[in-house]
């Protein structure tokens, strides 16, 4: 073997911290989740697929639920940005979260999927009109307000339909947590918010108490995505409840609740360490109680929105191997390019964010000696990349499978019809059983929307 190869035996392995809990391989070395042959759901249901193992991310619902409202949550919303479903949406609801959607088609599944108005949160920093006005007809609990503008918007669909409507307030707090540029959304430079620094908070309350049909009962901050530790969300505390210590002082107005947002990572790679949720849930708890002892205000009540941390590890991609192209490399180091038939219209994440994955071979078992690849996909670009640096076995062949592990979020969601390819279906697999949560677009679902066919 040369320097730094890996064995062929931990090229095989599912490191539990990277697959769905119910994921294994079978006494033939094929790869199942929860009990599903994944050759299975190729033949059933083509590729690529989206895979979701439905236990694990019901068990990672409750877990939040649970640990959050332990460290003082009143609520803990599940981000449907990471993927949404009507199926989803009544999974996380059963295990007790709220939804937190950010546009009218967000808005529309959770009630396609008959989720109570009051477990739902609406964000987004340009809410359109229509978008205001189905939340506050729907009842909607929980509005973030994103801008001055929307303060009037929002208002006005409230009056028109005789509620009152429930407000927080959105404050970018100048934190950037340690994670990519592109997702780390408390800095000032950026779309989301009102700044904490001169005033803006301060004057959209006061804005708010004056209207009848607003009712502010809290403020939300958010730090970024992908997020390790509990240090970004210390500094981020500390100026929320500052902020509302001097909402206090200026305007008696207490503040009720504090939404800290999500953000909490995942494991990408086996070296990816992420907190304990029930670790990372008491540190944030325990950061807002000392800042608010500090500051002489009530604790106010906590809400959160964790997305990726629920459906991100309980989803897996298959894919069919194509084309395997060795290409040599300097000194000698040949890398070989693995094309497979998806590509960066259902994960644009490593082209985006140079987003990192595991990848295995998943219908069989090898001990082949290991040879440095690169995952790439159909696509008519040369950054159609899924794993850019992988190691799998040096007998792969043209219809294998392979799986790439932590895809629930934000791949399915974020696909495109890029080179006209429909997307992925998505199926989920519980106790033996498998079960279509989106059906695979067709090239007839592409045509129809061309009104010249």
């Amino acid at each position: 073997m040369g320097s730094g190869m890996p064995s062929a035996a931990s090229i095989d392995s599912l490191e539990s911290r990277v697959w769905p809990r119910n994921c294994q391989r079978d006494m033939a070395g094929a790869m199942t989740v929860a009990g599903v042959d994944v050759r299975d759901i190729a033949r059933d249901f083509g590729t690529p697929v989206f895979v979701i193992d439905e236990d694990d991310l019901r068990s990672r619902a409750r877990e939040y639920a649970q640990a959050y409202r332990k460290a003082g949550a009143s609520m803990v919303f599940y981000a449907a940005k990471a993927f949404l479903s009507t199926a989803v949406a009544r999974w996380v609801t059963e295990e007790g979260l709220g939804i937190d959607v950010a546009t009218g088609g967000e808005l529309a599944v959770a009630i396609r999927a008959r989720v109570p108005g009051d477990l739902l949160l609406m964000h987004g920093n340009n809410k359109s009109r229509e978008e205001i006005e189905a939340a506050v007809a729907y009842g909607v609990g929980r509005i973030v307000i994103d801008s001055f503008e929307e303060i009037a918007r929002v208002a006005q669909a409230a009056a028109h339909a005789g509620r009152v409507q429930p407000v927080l307030v959105r404050a970018t707090v100048g934190v950037e947590a340690h994670t990519h540029e592109f997702i780390a959304t408390a800095h000032e430079d950026q779309k989301f918010g009102l700044s904490a620094q001169g005033g803006a908070v301060e004057e959209a309350v006061r804005r708010i108490s004056k209207l009848p049909s607003l009712t502010l009962i809290g403020l939300h901050s958010h730090i970024g995505s992908q997020i390790f530790d509990a240090s970004g969300f210390q500094v981020a505390a500390a100026r929320v409840v500052s902020l509302a210590q001097r909402v206090y002082d200026e305007q008696g107005i207490e503040i009720e609740e504090l939404n800290l947002g999500g953000g909490m990572g995942i494991a990408y790679l086996d070296s990816d360490d992420p907190l304990d949720v029930a670790q990372m849930a008491m540190q944030i708890g325990d950061i807002v109680a000392k800042e608010c002892a500090d500051a002489g205000i009530a604790v106010p009540a906590l809400a959160f929105e964790p997305g990726r941390a629920i459906v991100g590890p309980a989803g897996i991609t298959l894919y069919e191997v194509g084309t395997i192209k060795p290409v040599e490399l300097d000194h000698g180091v040949v890398r070989t390019y693995v094309s497979v038939d998806g590509g960066m219209s259902d994960n644009i994440r490593t082209a985006l964010y140079g987003a990192d994955y595991t990848v295995r071979l998943a219908s069989r078992s090898s001990m082949a000696e290991p040879m440095l690849c690169r995952v790439v996909g159909k696509h008519c670009e040369s950054g159609d990349v899924i794993v850019r640096d992988a190691w799998l076995p040096s007998d792969l062949a043209a219809g294998d499978l392979l799986a790439v592990a932590a895809t629930g979020a934000y791949c399915r969601s974020m696909a495109s019809n890029y080179n006209f390819v429909p997307k992925p279906g998505v199926v989920a697999a519980r106790d033996g059983v498998m079960s279509t949560v989106l059906r695979r677009e067709t090239m007839d679902d592409l045509m129809n929307l061309d009104p010249a066919t």
